[in-house]
Order: structure tokens, then C-alpha cells, then sequence
């Protein structure tokens, strides 16, 4: 059998999401629970789906969301980075039905150097939304990237004033 491509990883969810009980102690210390959340690649690509034109969100903030939903009190941050990927990559080999997987950034704002284009990519795609990045060493961050987090629900669903403007044909 030939390599899978990323779509098919996409659309692998085998046995997730898995809710994965820790009682190791430093397990335990390390992510900062007991109920550690292995959340399906569609999951991450349903929610990055979301995220509209001009805003961002930390991948941290993603994996609290979908910890939330589905009940667990953290999300493994190993496959949630690799799943990200898969989401992005993926978007990136249909050439159609793009996931904005560059408003999705790292923790604290960070670019993500592992997305198709890289970080020149990701920072072309940002800038043409109005952001501004800056360099911190070796590092590339959204400046203030605070102020642009689009907010998630609870339930996984958009915000109403953004459910608002798809409805009005309003531009993402």
C-alpha cells in the first residue's frame, strides 16, 4: 500500500477522540491533569475552520476549547501539534476548500515553521489580514496577537455576530 496522503491522515480518526485517565504523578505535573484528551485530526481541522479573516488563535487556547468539549481536562499537546500539521498540510494538497490554517499559531503568538510555506508563508498570509509580525531572536511572533484572539464557545459553534455576518454574506 502506497503512503497515505495527508488528507487520508485527515480523515483517519481511528479510536478518537480517547479520554485517556494519567495517574502517573509527574504525568500528572507535566500536563496539569488526570484526564488527558486525544482529540480526532478533524477536530482540530472543524475548529480551524472557524477562525475568520484578521483573527488568530494560539493552538493553547484550541486545545482548552476542545479539552472543554469533550469533557477532559487537558488535550495531549504531542498529537494536538502533529493533528495541526495534518490539518494544514492537508488544506494545503486539495488546492480546494482551504482550512485558514495559518490564523492558527503557536503558543504565545508564534508562527508555525512546520505549515506548508513555512514561516515565510504563514507571515505573507497574516500581513495580507493586517497583522504585523515581529522577530524575537530566531522566532517570528504575531505582535499583539492578545487583541486578536477569536473567541471561542463553549459548544464549539461561532460567536453570534460572526454567525451574524456569514448569514449576511459578509466577507470572512
Amino acid at each position: 500500500m502506497g503512503k497515505k496522503s495527508f488528507n487520508d491522515k485527515l480523515h483517519d480518526s481511528r479510536d478518537l477522540p480517547k479520554i485517556v485517565e494519567i495517574s502517573d504523578p509527574k504525568s500528572n505535573h507535566t500536563h496539569g491533569s488526570t484526564r488527558l484528551l486525544i482529540a480526532p485530526p478533524m477536530a482540530y481541522d472543524r475548529i480551524m475552520r472557524t477562525i475568520p479573516f484578521g483573527y488568530v488563535l494560539p493552538s493553547d487556547r484550541l486545545r482548552y476549547h476542545l479539552a472543554v468539549m469533550y469533557g477532559a481536562d487537558s488535550t495531549c499537546p504531542l498529537t494536538a501539534g502533529l493533528f495541526i500539521s495534518i490539518a494544514a498540510r492537508a488544506s494545503a494538497e486539495r488546492n480546494a476548500d482551504e482550512t485558514p490554517y495559518w490564523r492558527t499559531l503557536k503558543k504565545d503568538g508564534e508562527l508555525n515553521e512546520k505549515y506548508p510555506e513555512g514561516i515565510d508563508g504563514q507571515r505573507r498570509r497574516l500581513e495580507a489580514e493586517g497583522h504585523t509580525i515581529v522577530q524575537r531572536g530566531k522566532r517570528f511572533f504575531v505582535k499583539d496577537y492578545q487583541h486578536k484572539v477569536f473567541p471561542l464557545n463553549a459548544d464549539g459553534e461561532k460567536p453570534q455576530a460572526t454567525k451574524q455576518a456569514d448569514q449576511n454574506g459578509s466577507e470572512e
